[in-house]
Order: structure tokens, then sequence, then C-alpha cells
């Protein structure tokens, strides 16, 4: 696998892909300022709403002002934990959209016998990226409690997050893949005869993910990588 992952970080010189680097550069900043304004703005609103209502007179202003302390903090902490937890999930919709290119690039150079790909009609596409990025964000957002729970002991904070975000991105990265090569009940079938493969694929996207500087070209270089995963699985010699 690790001789995969190499490959798919020097596919990041192949002229066909360059124009998607750049992409993914900006989706990236575009997407951790989107969480950041969320996360800080929607627990700002529901601090002047609680605020509101535990305070409807001009009595106990020091109270009140240990609140605003409180909620500032909070915010503060919303945005690093948003960006965090839900940063991966959100990447993968550009990682879809930005799919064919590269897994093209990548046959080209390494698969040059392959036959022309499956078309994906457009609506499939953008409908399962669609979906991908619901329930990446959606089982994140159910799996916070445990996040908070878990908050002040590492390391198993850390290992919920990276079984968490492996087995979606794994399972949602290689189903991505493979339907451009198989039908999609095909491509389910594989993946649960590799599931354990799948799986620690998605651990190694996850980790890049959250790795400053290298997250941002992370949606083309697990794209790559995930294709090198699939034909390894296919031809059964992973």
């Amino acid at each position: 696998m690790l001789a995969q992952l190499a490959k798919a970080f020097e596919q990041l010189g192949d002229p066909r892909i360059r124009s998607l680097v750049l992409i993914a550069i900006l989706a990236a900043l575009a997407v951790l300022v989107a969480l950041s304004f969320l996360a800080s703005h929607l627990l700002m609103w529901g601090g002047d709403v609680l605020n509101d209502w535990l305070f409807s007179g001009d009595g106990q202003s020091w109270l009140r002002g240990v609140l605003d302390w409180l909620v500032d903090a909070a915010s503060v902490a919303a945005v690093i934990f948003a960006s965090f937890l839900l940063f991966p999930a959100a990447m993968g919709l550009v990682l879809s959209l930005s799919l064919e290119r590269v897994a093209e690039a990548v046959e080209a150079r390494h698969y040059p016998a392959l036959p022309p790909a499956r078309e994906q009609p457009l609506g499939e596409a953008i409908r399962g990226a669609l979906v991908f990025a619901a329930v990446a964000i959606g089982v994140n957002l159910l799996a916070m409690p445990f996040y908070l729970l878990l908050l002040f002991l590492p390391p198993f904070n850390l290992l919920l997050f990276y079984m968490v975000n492996g087995y979606l991105l794994g399972r949602e990265y290689f189903e991505l893949v493979a339907v451009r090569r198989l039908d999609a009940a095909a491509a389910k079938r594989l993946r649960r005869a590799s599931r354990a493969r799948v799986f620690l694929a998605g651990v190694v996207v996850t980790l890049l993910l959250t790795i400053p500087i290298v997250n941002i070209v992370t949606p083309v270089v697990a794209t790559a990588f995930m294709v090198h995963v699939f034909h390894r699985l296919r031809e059964g010699t992973a």
C-alpha cells in the first residue's frame, strides 16, 4: 500500500492534473473558511438566544458577561473542532467531482492496456457525490457526542476519529472509483470482499486529510491512490 501511495504522490507532477491541484488548493481554503464561518456563527447565534432567554432583564450583568466569555471561547473551540472533524468529509465532495480526470491520468500512465472506462452519467456522479458528503458529515455529527466524551482521553479520541472516517472514506472513495469499471453491485461486492484493505486505505486518506499543507492536495492524491488500490484488489494482487 505504501508503494501505491508513493505512485499517487508522483502523479502530482502529471501535466494532465496540475490544474486539479490548483482547484484542490482553492477548494480546501474555501472549505476551511466555510466550516469556520458556520461553526462560529451558529454557536454565537445560539449563545445570543440563550442569553436573551436567561436574562430578560438588566440584572446579573456579571453573569451575562461570564456567559458571553464562555460563548466566545466555545466559538474558537468550535471552529477548531468542526474544521478537524468535518474537513475530511467536506473535501470528499471535491474529490468525487474531480475523480474522473485524475483516474484517467493514473490509468493512462500505469494501466495503458485498459479499455475505456464506463461513462458515468453526470446526474449519477453528482448524486453519488452529494450522498457521499451527506453520509460522511452526518455520521461525524452523530459521532460528535462520543468525540466530546473522549475529548480528554487520548489516544481514544483519535482512534475513534480515524476508525469512523477510515470506514466512511474508504468505502465511499473506493466505490466512486470502482463504478468507473464495474456496475454498482459488483463494486459493492468487491469492497465487501476486501473490507479490511479498503478500511486501511480509508485510514490513510483520513490521515492525509488531517496533515496541514498535505491536506490541500489530498483530493487529488487520494483519488490516484484509490485507483491503484482498486486495480490491485480487482486483479487479486493486493
